[in-house]
């Protein structure tokens, strides 16, 4: 039987800083409302997302770490990690999957959040989704199943302390697709806040955009402002 006094923990994956505020941190900060321990793992380091010809990786890195670090505190996470693989050359092989595994092992999260590896581009938007986007998605589902559930996997981690840990809810952030509803009406300021301390990142334009998705997907669900997710209830 489910203990339903157990305080939630709630676990992002994505690839670059910026990642989840647009499609899911309206509903972390829902959740983080309630008082669900949530965190953020980003898996790439963002160090070629400028056109400044003056910036150098380096300092993008810190700039861009520095802006989820003051977002998460915004959206009320409790903590961000980095993993720091280079930015574009993220790929779901098993040094990713293993570090993933390792923070669902230490972190025990009933929900996992990740960027839909399925979403590859969309017609709709004349958009291609970014090839770290798609390679954390799918990094991030296998370590949730099977990799973190089986003890005979990564083995060294149990040595360690972290013992294998099943996670229930897989949610996929897919802005054509969903099959979950997150009315973030009362939230929504926090996300737009959020979103915009990535100073280096967010135009006008983007805020915008990020609205008007917000708002059409609440008005077809009865609401002000909504977010979408793929949710799979894992067995």
């Amino acid at each position: 039987m489910e203990n339903k006094d157990k305080k939630r923990v709630i676990l992002g994956v994505a690839a670059h800083p910026d990642d989840l505020e647009f499609g899911a941190s309206g509903t972390f900060a829902k959740w983080a409302q309630t008082g669900a321990e949530c965190y953020y793992l980003i898996c790439a380091d963002g160090s070629k997302g400028s056109g400044d010809p003056n910036i150098t990786p380096e300092k993008l890195i810190r700039i861009r770490q520095k802006e989820q670090i003051d977002a998460g505190k915004i959206l009320g996470l409790k903590n961000v990690f980095f993993l720091d693989y280079p930015d574009t050359e993220l790929v779901p092989n098993l040094d990713v999957k293993r570090d993933i595994v390792r923070y669902i092992r230490m972190l025990k999260p009933d929900t996992v959040v990740t960027l839909d590896p399925t979403m590859v581009y969309s017609i709709s938007r004349n958009s291609v989704n970014h090839t770290d986007h798609r390679a954390v998605g799918i990094a991030a589902m296998d370590a949730v199943f099977p990799l973190a559930r089986d003890r005979l996997t990564f083995p060294e981690q149990e040595v360690e302390g972290l013992s294998p840990h099943k996670v229930k809810y897989l949610y996929f952030v897919n802005f054509d697709n969903y099959n979950e509803i997150v009315d973030i009406t009362p939230s929504f300021d926090i996300k737009i806040k959020a979103l915009t301390a990535h100073k280096s990142q967010i135009k006008d334009e983007h805020v915008k955009i990020t609205t008007e998705r917000a708002m059409e997907l609440g008005k077809k669900n009865g609401v002000k402002y909504a977010e979408g997710f793929v949710k799979i209830t894992l067995r």
